[in-house]
């Protein structure tokens, strides 16, 4: 793009879907254009971004699915980022989500891109941040992202989505108690998926009883029904969604609060750029085989001599 990324911005707000797949391409892999394409996005664009989140298992590509279904009947423009797996050989996503929404491929109100974690924790991809700042460039009304489900590592979420549901099954009923210091602490919704199977009702019951716990001023975390498969829920999900963002656009100290986390993040990543896994992997090999090796003293010169 040699720098020049002016085209690129106008027909990214002009809804090019190809225009906003290359700049992905470009952002995700640090391409010739990158800095000036993200110092130039507009960050008070008010799109919400709403993460899918849970344990393996929990359906959420199907509850995606259904919500893509509720949102395209109200006319709605959505984008669906669906963070993969890497794949083991190439670092890149094995684009399960994408076969799995498959129906919605050519639609022209949804976008839908597959990304790859490449290793990173917390289910989320390495440039999920700009990514998403970059798809809230074009015009669409909502944003999804829906992340890999590694379990509690996944709180990473709540410092990207202005609304965060944790989707959970019945089987996970006895392992809510164990969950309360991880990923249910996130949940601005939770969801009981597949609730017609058995335990349904007491994973429902353990849940409220959990939100009523943690309830503060502003109320208690909503806990809601949904059989993804056959709509069932679906309306009241996508209705809570909408009225907890309402809520938090209403309180700026919410935003600010959210870019601090965003902030935070970029700023942990350009200095941790410089570090190289493999030298750190190397030194760390030959210095264990001294007798006087102190991982606190060693970090601390690794630290000094890597800036």
């Amino acid at each position: 793009m040699r720098g020049d990324t002016k085209h690129l911005h106008e027909r990214l707000r002009a809804g090019d879907f190809l225009a906003l797949a290359r700049g992905i391409t470009i952002v995700e892999n640090e391409l010739d254009g990158y800095g000036s394409l993200l110092l130039n996005l507009r960050e008070n664009i008010r799109v919400p971004v709403i993460g899918i989140t849970g344990p393996p298992g929990a359906g959420k590509s199907t509850l995606v699915n259904a919500l893509l279904h509720y949102w395209l009947k109200e006319n709605k423009k959505i984008a669906v980022l669906a963070v993969d797996p890497s794949s083991p050989f190439n670092y890149g996503a094995l684009l399960g989500d994408r076969i799995r929404m498959s129906e919605f491929y050519t639609n022209p109100n949804i976008f839908i891109r597959s990304l790859a974690t490449r290793g990173t924790l917390g289910g989320l991809s390495a440039k999920i941040i700009e990514i998403t700042s970059l798809v809230r460039e074009a015009p669409f009304d909502i944003v999804l992202v829906e992340t890999v489900g590694v379990g509690q590592s996944e709180v990473e979420i709540a410092g990207l989505a202005d609304c965060t549901v944790v989707a959970l099954v019945p089987e996970a009923g006895d392992e809510v108690q164990t969950l309360k210091a991880g990923i249910m602490e996130i949940a601005n919704i939770f969801v009981v998926n597949k609730a017609d199977r058995a335990d349904a009702e007491g994973l429902f019951r353990n849940l409220r009883m959990l939100a009523h716990e943690r309830a503060g001023d502003a109320g208690e975390t909503p806990v809601i029904k949904t059989i993804a498969t056959d709509n069932t829920g679906i309306e009241e999900l996508a209705n809570a969604i909408t009225t907890f963002v309402a809520r938090q656009d209403a309180i700026p100290d919410k935003r600010v609060h959210l870019l601090t986390e965003k902030c935070w993040q970029l700023i942990q990543r350009e200095r941790m750029k410089n570090i190289s896994h493999n030298k750190l992997y190397n030194e760390l090999a030959e210095a264990i085989q001294r007798d006087d090796f102190n991982l606190f003293a060693f970090t601390k010169n690794f630290l000094e001599h890597s800036v």
